[in-house]
């Protein structure tokens, strides 16, 4: 564990106004190494029983593969690949007993002892870090809204809004290969805090409402907040949430 922070986290899970919950979340610790944490959020889609297969199939490839993993020899990219890669293949397998087509988003951390992050996700959950209450970077959405942004068709502050926002452009289970952008943090500092969450809670937060939660609240405290808030937001029409927040807390002197 690199000196000088101790980890607080948390996760949350909640259906939302949907009849079944098909989010899935995890924080898992290594069975063998102290302070190397795996954090996962999957959002299933497809019908009552193939979006929850869907995410089922994310969580129990994670656990798997986590378990063989060993931190000071193993590359954190690769097996995150294997990951995205392994779970795509068994939702495709499921589909075949499934009523509808299972699809799942995935969204993932890793945090090794020595203190470095490495992050993937593929669809539109996401992972943030922030430091403090400033947003230092999050994950960027395989949705078609997303591609609208990027082409400069639309502009960021109405891709939340925007009708189509629920359309992704890749996720895992589908005919195509899945999207697997990564991202690494050298070095984690006393201040930061990592956030995996479903669409079902970003959706009604700003980067900075976000940063000002997680800096002033325990991940417990934030958890539950920004699950009743979005609760509140949605109005009646709010989607399957789920999240996992891990905050370096600064030691005592």
């Amino acid at each position: 564990m690199a000196k000088g922070y101790r980890l607080t986290a948390s996760t949350g899970t909640h259906k939302g106004d949907r009849e079944y919950q098909q989010d899935q979340v995890a924080l898992l610790s290594h069975p063998r190494v102290a302070g190397c944490l795996l954090g996962v959020v999957a959002d299933g889609m497809g019908g009552r029983s193939g979006g929850r297969k869907a995410s089922d199939q994310v969580l129990m490839t994670a656990k798997q593969l986590f378990e063989r993993y060993a931190p000071e020899s193993d590359d954190a990219p690769a097996m995150l690949q294997q990951l995205v890669q392994e779970a795509h293949i068994v939702i495709k397998l499921t589909a075949i007993s499934a009523e509808q087509e299972p699809h799942s988003t995935i969204a993932a951390f890793l945090i090794n002892p020595r203190g470095d992050c490495h992050w993937i996700h593929a669809g539109d959950s996401r992972v943030y870090q922030f430091h403090g209450d400033k947003m230092i970077k999050r994950t960027t959405d395989h949705s078609l809204v997303q591609a609208m942004v990027d082409r400069g068709e639309i502009p960021e502050s109405e891709a939340d809004s925007h009708p189509q926002s629920n359309i992704l452009m890749g996720c895992l289970g589908t005919e195509a290969e899945p999207p697997m952008d990564t991202h690494f943090i050298p070095q984690l500092r006393p201040g930061d805090v990592l956030m995996a969450c479903s669409d079902g809670v970003w959706h009604y937060f700003s980067p900075e409402e976000m940063g000002s939660l997680l800096s002033a609240l325990s991940p417990r405290e934030a958890t539950e907040f920004m699950v009743d808030k979005a609760r509140a937001r949605a109005r009646g029409a709010g989607d399957n949430m789920s999240l996992v927040i891990v905050k370096l807390e600064p030691l005592g002197p």
